[in-house]
C-alpha cells in the first residue's frame, strides 16, 4: 500500500496538492487529523476516489520521519508532518519511499510511504 502524506497550510489549493502528487499512483492520502477537513485535501481525495486517513497527533510516526521541519508548529514534532503521516497511515512496517517535497507556492508538503499490501 502506498500512502501520500500531506502537510498543509490554510492557503493550500487543490492545484498545489495535485502538482505535488503528479502522476503518482497511491492507495490513500494521510494528514494530521486537525487538517483533515481542509477543502483542497477533501477535494483531492474525492477526485482520486481514494480514502483520506486522518492521523491523530499522538499517532504520527515522528520518530521514523527523516526530514527536519524546524518551522512547523511544535505540536507536530520536529520532523516532517507529511512523512510522519504517511508512515503512520501505511503501518508499523512502512518505509519512506519519497521524502518530503514542498509545493512551488510553499503552502503544502507531501511524502510517500509504502507499507505491506493488505
Amino acid at each position: 500500500m502506498i500512502v501520500a502524506g500531506f502537510g498543509l497550510r490554510g492557503a493550500a489549493t487543490l492545484a498545489s496538492l495535485r502538482a505535488l502528487l503528479g502522476e503518482t499512483q497511491i492507495d490513500a492520502l494521510a494528514v494530521v487529523a486537525d487538517k483533515a477537513s481542509h477543502p483542497a485535501l477533501i477535494g483531492l481525495a474525492a477526485i482520486m476516489a481514494k480514502p483520506l486517513l486522518p492521523i491523530a497527533l499522538a499517532d504520527l510516526a515522528v520518530e521514523r520521519a527523516q526530514t527536519p521541519a524546524p518551522h512547523q508548529p511544535h505540536r507536530y514534532g520536529n520532523t516532517s508532518v507529511a512523512e510522519a503521516a504517511a508512515l503512520a497511515a501505511a503501518g508499523p512496517m512502512a518505509v519512506l519511499i519519497h521524502p518530503r517535497i514542498i509545493a512551488a507556492d510553499g503552502t503544502a508538503t507531501m511524502a510517500l510511504a509504502q507499507g505491506p499490501e493488505t
